[in-house]
């Protein structure tokens, strides 16, 4: 047991302990009313290679781009890139688990463009992003849907066929969207790479400003959690072949 110095008055002994006492106690009750850091918004970007940045700098790429321009803008988020280049939306669809950890505010979903490509079935990109949405949403994870078109070399009546996918998806699972991911720089030789298919820097910063706002909107609505859907996924769209 500690004993007082001999000569030395308790009184300022319990004075300096009930001083440290008060002061530790303020110092708790200070902590105490400081509020927490808040974690930035974690935003996955997942889809094919015009998501990874197929053919640029990884500082060029769309997630990275779109990080930049959201940050000078005030918000803070991280965009993470789950681009994979060859994918389709069946691939994407074999791997959302993984790619979309626990975690996740949020997904840019840009899946298709291959699919179109490879001329399949339009059945199959519907029947995959119907079940990627579909287990998203019964998982709470809001996405934001960017559009694709078929090339034109495909005929119309395929345009017909594939186009339409997107608004009829978000539709059904009330997602907002963005119409057409490369919009403005589809078709522009000055903005695409020389397999004219995936945009250099400079259209990849277009396709960023262009969709600025309707990821500033995006974000906008996750300051409130989506609830998990009870029900099982929704139903696939019809279609004769199967997801490749």
């Amino acid at each position: 047991m500690h004993r007082f110095r001999k000569g030395r008055p308790v009184s300022r002994l319990l004075h300096r302990l009930l001083a440290l006492g008060g002061l530790a106690l303020f110092g708790a009750a200070a902590g105490a009313s400081t509020p927490a850091m808040a974690e930035p918004l974690r935003i996955v970007a997942f889809g094919d290679s015009l998501t990874a940045g197929y053919g640029l700098p990884a500082s060029k790429s769309f997630a990275v781009r779109l990080q930049d321009a959201l940050k000078a803008k005030g918000h803070d988020v991280v965009i993470v890139n789950a681009g994979v280049s060859g994918d389709t939306t069946s691939a994407g669809l074999a791997r959302l688990d993984w790619s979309i950890p626990d975690g996740t505010d949020g997904v840019i979903l840009e899946l298709g463009a291959n699919d179109a490509l490879r001329g399949l079935d339009p059945a199959i990109p519907e029947r995959s992003l119907d079940t990627i949405l579909a287990r998203l949403k019964a998982r709470g994870v809001p996405v934001l849907m960017a559009g694709m078109q078929a090339p034109p070399n495909l005929g119309a009546a395929y345009q017909k066929r594939f186009d339409p996918i997107y608004e009829r998806l978000a539709a059904k699972y009330d997602v907002p969207l963005y119409p057409f991911f490369l919009d403005g720089v589809a078709g522009n030789t000055g903005l695409n790479q020389p397999d004219g298919v995936h945009p250099t820097a400079a259209g990849v910063d277009i396709i960023v400003g262009r969709m600025l706002p309707s990821v500033e909107a995006f974000l906008a609505t996750l300051k409130a959690p989506v609830p998990a859907a009870n029900g099982a996924p929704g139903t696939a769209a019809p279609g004769s072949a199967d997801p490749g």
